[in-house]
């Protein structure tokens, strides 16, 4: 099977930069170590910084999905309830 590509789109409320872009930060060290995670590399827009884009690659979408069900998402989730205005979450593959 091909690697799995995330592209995870966050888009913070205008007064909760700083909230969410710390429990962003948070998920980093602790997701690089788990098994399947190839990189986890997080990104701001220069033009708007309450946008936030996960670039991630995994060795399947079955240790993606561990990841997903994994308490430090579940303790963001819960840090930055009403934080969040959008969520855009894309699987890919890359073809070229």
């Amino acid at each position: 099977m091909s690697t799995l590509t995330i592209v995870a789109n966050i888009k913070a409320n205008a007064d909760k930069i700083d909230l969410v872009k710390a429990e962003l930060l948070k998920l980093i060290e602790v997701t690089r170590a788990e098994e399947g995670c190839i990189n986890y590399d997080l990104h701001q827009d220069n033009d708007n910084p309450a946008h936030f884009m996960f670039y991630e690659n995994w060795t399947s979408r079955e240790l993606w999905q561990t990841h997903m069900g994994n308490t430090h998402l579940a303790e963001y989730m819960a840090a930055t309830e009403g934080a969040v205005e959008e969520f855009v979450l894309n699987e890919m593959t890359q073809i070229a």
